[in-house]
């Protein structure tokens, strides 16, 4: 499938949007494997839906994607970056529990020579300080949990995000967040609001869509959020 248009689909609207995908191109042949289902339409539309909570059957893969992505889970979030660190637990669509930490990591400088090194050991050593606290902050409230916990929702920037979760005695957090790999959200500041927004970005079912579903699929976007169709 050449590069697609993306959208994200709240669990809430997922019935309506598949539905309306059938009304708009026709019954689609699906086509499954363990991490995506495709929709290939009589009139050439293609919609791809990545099975964000596993792989479904082929009995009835559209009712079970439904099913999955309605059902109420518990999810632990951390989101990390240089500056600050957000975690929190989500019952179902309310978040029970939060810890928001800011950091100081002086900025980047364009100082050459020893005086550049020494800048940088000083904003690497500033870097580990802000990675330990947001350590401290997943020890004390994920930790305790992780056994309870369907999934972790993973923010922020990559590489602070590895270096937490690669803490040895972090390691049930780390093999909670590889039971759903590759969707490490992008998050500029960790603060409360982006907490509290980084479950729906989490659930939502990602879709691409080819030129010939998305053309059809725009003008029944009118009555939807941006980008939640």
């Amino acid at each position: 499938m050449p590069e697609a248009h993306r959208v994200q689909v709240a669990p809430q609207r997922l019935r309506r949007w598949l539905d309306g995908f059938t009304q708009r191109h026709g019954a689609p042949a699906i086509t499954l494997d363990t991490v995506e289902l495709t929709l290939a339409a009589p009139d050439g539309a293609e919609a791809v839906l990545t099975l964000i909570w596993g792989p479904v059957t082929a009995r009835d893969p559209l009712e079970e994607l439904v099913v999955l992505a309605l059902r109420p889970r518990r999810l632990g979030a951390l989101l990390i970056r240089k500056s600050s660190h957000a975690v929190g637990i989500f019952e179902g669509y309310t978040m029970t529990h939060h810890s928001i930490g800011r950091h100081y990591v002086q900025g980047r400088t364009k100082a050459g020579g020893w005086s550049q090194q020494r800048y940088a050991r000083r904003r690497e050593n500033q870097a580990d300080r802000a990675y330990a606290k947001a350590a401290d902050a997943a020890r004390t409230m994920l930790l305790p949990v992780v056994a309870r916990l369907d999934g972790l929702i993973l923010g922020g920037d990559v590489r602070a995000v590895r270096e937490v979760l690669d803490v040895p005695d972090l390691a049930p957090l780390s093999t909670l967040a590889a039971r759903l790999p590759g969707r490490t959200l992008a998050v500029s500041d960790p603060n409360l609001k982006v907490l509290q927004q980084s479950l729906s970005q989490f659930v939502a079912v990602p879709i691409r869509l080819n030129d010939a579903a998305r053309t059809k699929s725009a003008l029944a976007q009118r009555d939807d959020e941006p980008g939640q169709q």
